[in-house]
């Protein structure tokens, strides 16, 4: 049994249907996906995380990284090595790869860097002022005169 029912949800929440597809596809890439390359995920900050993947024999320049709305794809293509090489034993992988991961609402790059083969990606949440929690002043009503009454 693969598939769920998120029909009753739906019936009480507006928007969600991204959790249900996020879900499914979850479920189904978890037997494709590949185990290269490895990486971990880390939480660094309160709303800061740090995603870390072993790419080694990759260069700055074999690597892209590309955020679109709440995908971020991590692709690598090696190099042509010059000349025929000929090896005994090959541990190292270092063929293409492509890494896809769900971002969750308002998480953005910071930055990364390659360092003695791991990349880092640093990812924080910014949540804009207009979405962040905010106090609303409850107001007393002014007492009404009896003469603004008669008037009326």
């Amino acid at each position: 049994m693969n598939g769920f029912d998120f029909s009753p949800l739906f019936r009480n929440a507006i928007g969600f249907d991204r959790v249900s597809q996020l879900i499914d596809s979850a479920l189904t890439g978890s037997e494709q996906s590949p185990g290269y390359p490895p990486y971990n995920i880390e939480k660094t900050g309160e709303d800061a995380y740090r995603l870390t993947m072993a790419v080694a024999g990759f260069g700055p320049e074999d690597i892209s990284i590309t955020q679109h709305e709440n995908a971020l794809t991590v692709t690598g293509k090696p190099r042509q090595a010059d000349g025929e090489r000929h090896f005994l034993y090959r541990g190292i992988a270092g063929r293409a790869f492509e890494r896809r991961f769900q971002l969750a609402d308002f998480i953005k790059v910071g930055g990364a860097e390659l360092a003695n083969g791991l990349l880092h990606v640093d990812l924080v949440r910014e949540v804009p002022e207009a979405m962040k929690p905010r106090q609303i002043k409850v107001a007393s009503a002014r007492p009404q005169t009896i003469e603004a009454q008669k008037a009326a």
